[in-house]
């Protein structure tokens, strides 16, 4: 038997709830549905509550993506301003 054929929605709903997943995590989980995904096989009501779950394990994803990228751009604003530049943006041209 193969893996799709042992995947039920209930197995689906009763893993971990993703708000409470890190990243890693999340993007193993999101790997594997899409992976259990495209070998195919699967019933219908199967198929549509992975894809449920892989859309909300994306968006957790992004959620931790966008954090990250937030806190990066506070350090470099954060190190500009000790640095004197006041967060000025001349000489960048993505920023003029």
């Amino acid at each position: 038997m193969s893996q799709a054929e042992q995947i039920t929605p209930e197995q689906i709903q009763a893993r971990p709830a993703t708000a409470t997943l890190g990243y890693e995590r999340a993007r193993d989980e999101l790997v594997d549905i899409v992976r259990v995904l495209e070998q195919g096989g699967l019933d219908l009501d199967t198929s549509i509550t992975l894809w449920e779950r892989g859309e909300q394990l994306a968006d957790r994803c992004e959620e931790h993506l966008s954090g990250a990228r937030n806190r990066i751009e506070t350090a470099i604003a954060a190190r500009a301003d000790a640095d004197g530049d006041g967060g000025s943006t001349e000489g960048d041209p993505d920023k003029e």
